[in-house]
């Protein structure tokens, strides 16, 4: 029996690697994504073009209230999006943003009775942000075989992290060996309604970076400055 296993699909360049990470590895994937209340949409458009492309068995798009209580620049219109790096853990942080995603992953993968979800966290380039560290992805494995039914009967999820300790480039590269297109990608956090990025919001200046180190041309739609 093939296995199965859902991935969480922003419609970002590390989501759509670890999409094809997870079917070059056999798997049959089912995609989730969240309309969180995000400033924009053009990651959602582009999740669904890249679930569709990849022809996944179903895929989800959970609309949450998280822009009602703000606390981010990427939910809060009254907190601008930074355009120079930040020390700390920026304004960019969603609280508990990626505990909310996988809690969603996981009651699915009971619903679905699968026991493997893929999540592109990754703890070299990634903001500053604490629920993206291998720390908090063992808690939340931990709790996910305590939590359950499933796990209380036996089954055993597993949280991959295949990003996790990988640099920008050393993504984009292998992601280039799948033949990921990342033009069809947005990461940018102030990506206009085309998924144009903005050039110089921090989710930008990582993903230009890792094109230049990589040594491939970036494919990204930027906004005319």
């Amino acid at each position: 029996m093939q296995k199965k296993a859902i991935v969480l699909l922003s419609g970002g360049l590390d989501s759509i690697t670890v999409l094809a990470l997870a079917k070059k590895q056999g798997f049959k994937c089912y995609a989730l994504s969240f309309d969180y209340g995000q400033r924009h949409n053009a990651e959602l458009v582009a999740a669904a073009q890249i679930a569709a492309d990849y022809q996944v068995e179903d895929h989800k798009i959970i609309k949450l209230g998280l822009s009602s209580i703000g606390g981010s620049a990427l939910t809060d219109e009254h907190i601008a999006v930074p355009h120079s790096p930040q020390d700390g853990i920026p304004v960019t942080y969603v609280p508990a943003r990626n505990t909310i995603f996988l809690s969603f992953a996981l009651g699915w993968a009971e619903v679905l009775k699968l026991s493997d979800i893929f999540i592109g966290v990754n703890a070299v380039d990634y903001s500053g942000y604490p629920d993206c560290r291998p720390e908090f992805i063992k808690a939340f494995q931990q709790l996910a075989n305590l939590a359950t039914k499933a796990g209380v009967e036996g089954e055993h999820f597993v949280i991959h992290t295949p990003l996790i300790a990988l640099s920008k480039a050393e993504i984009i590269k292998q992601g280039v060996e799948l033949g990921v297109d990342y033009q069809r990608t947005v990461s940018c956090y102030s990506a206009d309604e085309q998924g144009r990025a903005c050039q110089v919001c921090d989710a930008c200046r990582l993903r230009k970076i890792g094109f230049t180190e990589a040594g491939i041309k970036d494919p990204t739609r930027y906004q005319i400055s």
